[in-house]
């Protein structure tokens, strides 16, 4: 008797009925909403679309500390100014890693803003500034940024769980401004990691401040207008099973 014989034919994956009715494909999604509003704070548009583009620096950032032990390498990240660093997160000596809570006081949160633009890249994954960032004023071509704001805390309701990024823009330039990009930047520094058993840290700084970091980047699937008086609120909305 050939106990094995055709056991190569035997479907050994999990069958569909196995698992909890709803439970089964946990996902993630980002979401970008867009609402303008006229000088007396009525709504006169509203632009939705489905947000996909972290970059290289928020995948490098994310890269689980076994990545760098596996390697012994560190991760090129480059700041909004084009300048690189090595980041390298370890549990040895000379290592430098994120801390929580931020060791900046300028930006505790690590959220510096939503910054946006009037121009766009084809590839969001490389890119570490925006292509043509608006700037922070009433002069020509400028808005003025409010303070970018983060959920208090995580909404759970039922099996889907978020958070929202927004921030509100006023156009007081004069003239009619026109966005085509939005991107989330973020200020990091990184102390050096080091335990008893390191004598000291020679030849590496005690800390990288790496500076403002582009981490997400979307181009809008279509401009959106503000004209002189009028306000715009972005809000970046990231969920687990929406």
């Amino acid at each position: 008797m050939m106990v094995s014989k055709g056991i190569e034919d035997i479907d050994v994956g999990v069958p569909r009925d196995a698992y909890d009715i709803g439970k089964d494909t946990p996902t993630f999604n980002a979401y970008l909403t867009v609402v303008v509003r006229d000088s007396e704070g009525r709504v006169v548009k509203v632009h939705r679309q489905r947000s996909h583009s972290p970059t290289a620096n928020f995948i490098g950032l994310l890269l689980p500390l076994q990545y760098f032990l596996n390697c012994g390498c560190s991760y090129t990240v480059k700041n909004t100014g084009g300048s690189t660093y090595g980041y390298r997160p370890t549990i040895a000596c000379n290592g430098l890693a994120i801390s929580y809570p931020n060791s900046s006081s300028n930006y505790p949160s690590y959220l510096v803003m939503i910054q946006v633009g009037s121009g766009q890249q084809s590839n969001p994954y490389s890119a570490y500034s925006l292509a043509s960032p608006i700037a922070n004023g009433s002069g020509t071509g400028q808005l003025v940024y409010g303070q970018p704001s983060v959920s208090s805390n995580i909404t759970v309701s039922g099996g889907e769980a978020y958070f929202t990024i927004t921030q509100t823009f006023n156009n007081n330039s004069g003239a009619t401004i026109t966005i085509t990009e939005v991107g989330i930047i973020t200020y990091v520094q990184a102390p050096a990691a080091f335990n008893s058993n390191c004598n000291a840290v020679t030849g590496y700084a005690m800390a990288d401040t790496y500076g403002q970091l582009l981490v997400w980047y979307d181009v809008l699937s279509s401009s959106i207008s503000v004209s002189n008086g009028e306000s715009i609120t972005i809000y970046y909305t990231f969920a687990i099973n929406p």
